[in-house]
């Protein structure tokens, strides 16, 4: 486990059907996940230190676990939609990830995010003042 290099700076939460929270760790660039009951979270997504690799985050703001456990994080620094599937080592870029941009398919500091039944992905942009909905293929 990566130790604390700054001090927790939470965005975002999220509580899955177990009853689980996951929160968006800014400025240690990571989603730790606490389980009912939990004196200690583990740390679920990034936690590698800022970087833009498929197994770090910059700045994660909003985060969203479907019902098969896969987890979207709006990677605000990196301009991209991460998904980690179940027990992966590391994400998969699903929308965005070519640097800042206002094009239909680039971001600008994406920030809140929320799927639907459908395989929908509404996701809330800081810089361009816009929502946008994608339609991502689910695994």
């Amino acid at each position: 486990m990566i130790a604390d290099t700054h001090t927790p700076h939470p965005r975002y939460l999220f509580v899955d059907r177990d009853h689980s929270i996951y929160v968006s760790d800014e400025s240690n660039h990571r989603v730790m996940k606490w389980m009912e009951g939990a004196k200690q979270g583990i740390i679920v997504t990034g936690g590698q230190g800022s970087g833009n690799s498929l197994t770090q985050l910059s700045n994660p703001y909003g985060v969203f676990v479907d019902h098969s456990g896969n987890v979207y994080v709006a990677d605000g620094s990196n301009h991209r939609i991460v998904r980690w599937c179940r027990g992966a080592t590391q994400g998969e870029v699903i929308v965005g990830g070519h640097g800042p941009g206002n094009k239909s398919n680039e971001l600008n500091i994406p920030f809140g995010l929320l799927l639907d039944r459908e395989g929908n992905i509404y996701l809330s942009e800081h810089n361009n003042h816009r929502v946008q909905k994608f339609n991502i293929q689910k695994r």
